[in-house]
């Protein structure tokens, strides 16, 4: 049986087989973060504009942490995050890493 490890990085749920191209990476840069405990990637979906660029940004509050929405092209995910940070802190971590 695996032990739990004692590093304090956060981690990424790999549910989904699909997701936006270069999320995963972001999200395994932001799970770093000392007060990340867990970044879910959720829903996909298609929209009409198109995001030339890989943008993460925080929707709305949930409950122990924030909804974010990745897009890029025409690709939306939403991506899940457990945290201690507020909304000002999680945004410039977003930053840091992008």
């Amino acid at each position: 049986m695996a032990s739990k490890s004692k590093d304090p990085q956060g981690r990424v749920v790999l549910n989904h087989s699909t997701h936006v191209p270069g999320l995963l990476a972001i999200l395994h840069r932001l799970a770093a973060h000392p007060h990340i405990k867990t970044l879910t990637p959720a829903v996909i979906s298609r929209g009409r504009s198109n995001a030339p660029k890989l943008r993460l940004k925080i929707s709305v509050p949930i409950m122990g942490g924030f909804k974010l929405i990745a897009r890029k092209g025409q690709s939306i995910q939403e991506v899940f995050v457990i945290t201690e940070l507020s909304a000002e802190q999680l945004t410039a971590a977003i930053e840091a890493v992008m």
